[in-house]
């Protein structure tokens, strides 16, 4: 719906550019404003030329910022994200990930090339990323069954794993190697260690059941602290639904639930028991939507101590895990939450695009069937490609243009409504160039008037400057 608000601002986005019509030129927006350089060919058209890699970042990488401890992560999201798309990544982009695994099938957070691998340094994060990736792509079963062996050799007696081998388990951790194994086709009921627990029963022990206050049945913790009371965690519970759900990245599909999620059923006096892996996902998706109906369409941060700011990536997370389990319904505010204010996140870091978070609202849009390459007016699609090397087959869609302006300049904060930024300010375009036009003609009938009025003017009678003023040109009138 054009609303009030849009309909004033695109009004001033016709007085602004009408006015700038009679500059010489418009100026180019300044590099704080530009997420990418200068054009260059695309499958799409011209676009924005990938930017050169900062010192220190190999040129295979997505994205300009340091990669010691996301480099093989924001590059797995990178390739799944446009793999999704249909762009066909440089072979340098795969190659720098292939090259990251170590011997023993893990993969580290990141590791300068040539230098040697450290077990105690490899994360199950970016392996499990790593092999979501890879298996999306193709043609890769070798290393990704080294790095799912590496897995299943790093779960714990309890189920569960750890960030870096040989820590205490944790949820997120723990979800992610589900998802990784998922994607394999492995099933991660029966991924256990010998004599230990699968890995849904290493996930379920950090759910909180039937034992723990209503307001907090079905959420996830990050880690059980002994002595201290449970605190559900947001990204935890978000990234963990995606995982009890049965699902992976892209989430591309779900049988669609036409009832809200079940929140979990509790008897008058409850057990201390785990909840039972049929009903995780529904509770776990019950307690997020409530809290994303509490903090207006978005999770919030909830480290101890922080303010209560939007957190981006755990709402980013709930919508996909809420359209794993069937709730695209519950999942659509957020999604247009996400739309109208994500372009900050993704494209206005202190390194400029951030691969990470553009590839998580990539993946988040096609999922919530929305469009990346115009979500919220921006095209995710390119920016993410421009953030790396050249793609062998860029994007095929949306304006290349469209990386340049955030969705949310215009775009209300908590509706997409199918009305871009670039539509706006089209319209508003048209606006002004109908006021002027109109004003123009007004003012020649007004000239014709007085001449008809005065038939013996002569030239003496023009104005002190030497010209009439239909004579003069535009911009001095």
């Amino acid at each position: 719906m054009l609303t009030a608000a849009r309909l004033g601002a695109a009004a001033l986005a016709g007085a602004l550019l009408a006015g700038a019509a009679a500059a010489p030129a418009l100026a180019d927006p300044s590099p704080d404003a530009s997420v990418s350089g200068s054009p260059s060919g695309s499958a799409s058209g011209s676009a924005s030329a990938p930017p050169t890699a900062t010192p220190g970042v190999p040129a295979g990488l997505y994205g300009k910022g340091d990669p010691q401890y996301d480099g093989v992560w924001r590059q797995s999201l990178a390739l799944i994200a446009l793999h999704q798309e249909r762009v066909e990544p440089a072979d340098a982009a795969v190659q720098w990930l292939l090259d990251q695994q170590c011997e023993d099938g893990g993969w580290p957070s990141y590791r300068v090339e040539g230098v040697a691998c450290v077990p105690a340094a490899e994360d199950s994060n970016a392996t499990s990323m790593a092999v979501q990736a890879l298996t999306v792509l193709g043609n890769h079963q070798q290393q990704v069954t080294r790095g799912t062996d590496w897995l299943r050799a790093k779960q714990t007696v309890d189920g569960t794993w750890a960030y870096n081998p040989g820590t205490p388990g944790d949820a997120n951790s723990t979800a992610l190697a589900v998802n990784a194994l998922l994607a394999a086709g492995l099933d991660p009921a029966a991924t256990s260690v010998p004599g230990g627990q699968s890995a849904y029963a290493g996930l379920a022990s950090f759910q909180l059941g039937c034992w723990a206050p209503a307001e907090q049945r079905g959420a996830f913790v990050y880690q059980p602290v002994s002595g201290a009371p449970a605190a559900p965690n947001t990204l935890a519970a978000a990234q963990a639904l995606l995982a009890s759900a049965g699902g992976h990245l892209p989430v591309t599909t779900s049988d669609r639930k036409d009832t809200a999620p079940k929140a979990l059923t509790c008897p008058d006096t409850p057990g201390d028991g785990p909840v039972a892996h049929a009903d995780s996902a529904e509770a776990d998706a019950a307690w997020l939507t409530g809290r994303l109906a509490a903090g207006g369409h978005r999770l919030m941060l909830d480290t101890p101590g922080a303010a209560a700011t939007a957190d981006y990536n755990s709402t980013a997370w709930a919508v996909l895990g809420l359209v794993a389990t069937g709730h695209p319904a519950e999942a659509a505010s957020a999604a247009d939450w996400l739309a109208g204010n994500g372009y900050a996140w993704a494209a206005q870091g202190k390194s400029g695009t951030d691969p990470s978070a553009t590839a998580t609202l990539v993946l988040t849009a096609r999922a919530a069937k929305l469009d990346p390459y115009n979500f919220g007016g921006a095209n995710l699609v390119q920016l993410l490609a421009d953030s790396g090397p050249k793609p062998k087959v860029g994007p095929v869609g949306g304006d290349p243009q469209a990386t340049r302006a955030p969705g949310s300049a215009i775009t209300e904060p908590d509706e997409n409504s199918g009305f871009s930024a670039g539509w706006l300010i089209a319209v508003g375009l048209l606006v002004g160039i109908g006021a002027g036009i109109l004003l123009s003609l007004n003012r020649r009938r007004n000239n014709a008037a007085a001449s008809a009025a005065s038939p013996g003017a002569t030239s003496g009678d023009a104005p002190a400057g030497g010209a009439s003023s239909d004579e003069k040109p535009e911009q001095d009138r």
